[in-house]
């Protein structure tokens, strides 16, 4: 955690320097992301979010301590250093239980801070900010600043015995995006008031002295706010930095805080770069990674069809859909638009509700007979060259192997790549 400390102090300091969040459980995009890590020297943070792994499983099936494991496993196979792994917990509160009584699903918030801490995550973001079921429609900001207070003590009495003291880092914030974006297209997005911003540091802070947690208030080191970044089906806002002006001057009033940033995906290049430079310190990205990850399979998918009959194809993008279609529970409350518009935004949205499926069973075995295909062959250039243009220069170049796997990963990389530019290389 020190390498992170180090990170947020220099921000505040002025010096344009940022963390970057890996969001995703894919192997290859965190397999992609440990390769950039490395090659620029960094740390890498990599974050789960509550209805992704949890004390039930999640929609991965993973609890966190299978989720270190796994992370780590990854990390051994492209010899990246363990201790340079920082593990994040997102949106850890009541999230997955809002159809339920909040007591009962504060209860099981509890369990799963719990659970996170205990496996070893370090950076814990405490979201308290949705109702539940016998809640008013909007919570406020006290009941919300409780609950988060209430986390953070059963998070230190865990760390207290399991590893003997805390040093974990916490995350607050009430202005909390919806994870993998809006859903529905918006022309423009308010960001967070100075003083909306002043008032959620102040309510959570007496919320921690209610619980005793005086001196575990100076490693609270992000607030989420909202920067005016967004991403919906088919557009995305960017973020303007004139119009965060007032909020960023809130950095320099207060002690060891800077902003977290979600929702950051599919912003320009020099729009990350001035994020940073206005104390973003930390920069999440999610959709995005598995968004590149669906490009380059579909790419993939299309040079299958020129060099294999079809009989021996692995018919990837045909295997999506029927999966997407006999199980519609994570897309179709989404996309609620027109039926013949559905397919498009199914395989295509900026929001990729398609990462829901890769773990599926049937998806898994269409993804391996692909690039088991595609390996036992030599992929033509010219057909590179058509489907992934970017991949076919670096090939030619000779930056880059001619192997799927490869070609899969270096897409991911042009996305972990623009992060690392505004985090890590403005100061280079």
């Amino acid at each position: 955690m020190q390498a992170f400390l180090k990170t947020i102090a220099a921000n505040r300091s002025g010096k344009p320097t940022g963390i970057y969040a890996i969001c995703s459980a894919h192997a290859l995009v965190i397999e992609a992301a440990f390769e950039q890590a490395k090659a620029d020297g960094t740390p890498i943070l990599i974050e789960a979010t509550a209805n992704q792994v949890n004390q039930f499983g999640g929609y991965t099936g993973m609890q966190p301590e299978d989720f270190r494991h796994y992370v780590y496993n990854l990390a051994v196979a492209v010899d990246f250093p363990t201790d340079q792994i920082i593990l994040g917990g997102d949106h850890l509160g009541p999230v997955c239980w809002q159809a339920e009584s909040a007591e009962t699903a504060m209860e099981k918030s509890h369990a799963l801070i719990t659970a996170y801490v205990a496996a070893g995550f370090k950076k814990i973001h405490l979201d308290c900010s949705m109702p539940c079921a016998d809640d008013q429609t909007l919570l406020t900001d006290d009941i919300i600043a409780s609950r988060a207070a209430a986390l953070c003590a059963t998070a230190e009495k865990t760390a207290r015995e399991h590893f003997g003291a805390s040093n974990i880092i916490y995350i607050i914030g009430t202005e909390v995006p919806p994870p993998g974006g809006t859903n529905e297209d918006i022309p423009h997005i308010e960001v967070t008031s100075l003083s909306h911003a002043r008032q959620t540091l102040e309510t959570h802070k007496a919320a921690f002295t209610v619980e005793g947690l005086e001196s575990v208030w100076p490693r609270v080191t992000g607030l989420v706010v909202q920067p005016g970044v967004e991403f919906s089906h088919a557009s995305v806002i960017h973020y303007l930095p004139h119009k965060a002006e007032a909020l960023k001057a809130l950095v320099r009033q207060v002690d060891h805080i800077v902003f977290e940033a979600h929702s950051t995906d599919y912003q320009m290049p020099e729009t990350y770069k001035h994020l940073v430079q206005d104390h973003f310190a930390i920069l999440k990205v999610g959709p995005q990674l598995t968004f590149a990850l669906r490009e380059a399979l579909y790419a993939l998918s299309y040079i299958e069809e020129y060099l294999f009959p079809a009989d021996a194809r692995s018919g990837l993008r045909s295997v999506c859909e029927k999966c997407m279609i006999d199980r519609p529970q994570y897309w179709q409350k989404f996309y609620q638009m027109d039926e013949k518009e559905q397919p498009l935004y199914r395989h295509f949205s900026y929001s990729d509700r398609i990462r829901y499926y890769w773990p599926d069973e049937k998806v898994q075995a269409a993804t391996e007979r692909l690039l088991s295909n595609l390996e036992s062959t030599h992929i033509p250039l010219p057909l590179i060259s058509q489907f992934l243009p970017e991949q076919y220069h670096l090939i030619r170049s000779g930056k880059l192997d001619n192997a799927p796997k490869e070609l899969i990963k270096s897409k991911i990389k042009q996305v972990t790549d623009t992060y690392a530019q505004a985090c890590w290389k403005q100061c280079a």
